[in-house]
């Protein structure tokens, strides 16, 4: 008897009929990040604090035919955070839900604890760290309820290992490296994943804002050659979203070929 053939097709939209909030989507890994799950099929909610280029990313989604929700807020106001989670479920057509939360707004700070800007560190640690935790207890308490669901939480290499660089922002993706294993360890019994992405150096705005500059940044890294866009990181992301309900990536680390360290 003639073994029948396997002629199942895998889907070009993997995340169809997912509705994906993504905070920090107006620039960088965020930004990416939104495209590439529109692009999977997802329904994505923008969040972030400049209008005018959510409104940008919103409209490209809508010309590739799919379905984008901007709403404007801080990652780091606890207010905002429960409104973004209230207008997403109230969005129609994301399906009056969310599957997929993604912590990617994040602040930077160049330097360690002497060098550091210290007008800057309690804004640090608001944003990527009672911020991003606030949004993930609020999304694991919706989806334990679900009994699925995904929150993945982007960190940096700067939190697993030491940077001469940025030491005090590196403690703060310290933080949120544990608090994400502890929540992951929380909520698998429920069926809800949770993930913690480490890139390593991605060119993007991020360096500006966080103060970088040829003497305490650029010479140090210019010999690892070509660093990452922030597409490397939202492929990853993508990845892991799209692996069966069983497998749970708990943790990735996506470093440009040539960075030896951190």
């Amino acid at each position: 008897m003639a073994q029948r053939k396997n002629t199942a097709v895998k889907s070009d939209k993997p995340l169809a009929g997912k509705t994906a909030i993504v905070t920090g989507a107006s620039s960088g890994i965020g930004r990416a990040t939104a495209l590439t799950l529109a692009q999977a099929g997802a329904s994505v909610v923008l969040n972030a604090r400049r209008k005018d280029r959510l409104i940008k990313i919103a409209a490209d989604i809508q010309k590739q035919g799919g379905k984008a929700l901007v709403i404007i807020g801080d990652a780091g106001c606890l207010s905002d955070i429960d409104r973004l989670l209230e207008q997403a479920l109230k969005w129609k057509e994301g399906g009056r839900k969310y599957d997929i939360v993604v912590a990617n707004a994040g602040r930077g700070l160049a330097g360690g604890t002497l060098t550091s800007d210290q007008s800057q560190w309690e804004e640090v640690y608001q944003t990527n760290v009672i911020g991003a935790s606030y949004l993930m207890r609020s999304a694991a308490a919706y989806f334990i309820k679900r009994k699925k669901g995904d929150i993945v939480a982007v960190g940096s290499v700067v939190g697993r290992n030491i940077s001469p660089f940025s030491a005090f922002y590196g403690s703060s993706k310290f933080a949120i490296g544990a608090i994400v294993e502890g929540l992951r360890q929380e909520v698998c019994k429920y069926g809800v994943r949770v993930s913690l992405v480490m890139p390593g150096i991605v060119k993007s705005e991020f360096q500006k804002v966080a103060g970088y500059n040829e003497e305490n940044f650029y010479k140090g890294i210019a010999h690892m050659g070509k660093l990452l866009a922030p597409q490397a990181i939202a492929d990853g992301i993508c990845w892991l979203l799209t692996q069966p309900p069983h497998v749970n990536v708990s943790e990735i680390m996506i470093r440009p070929t040539g960075q030896n360290y951190p």
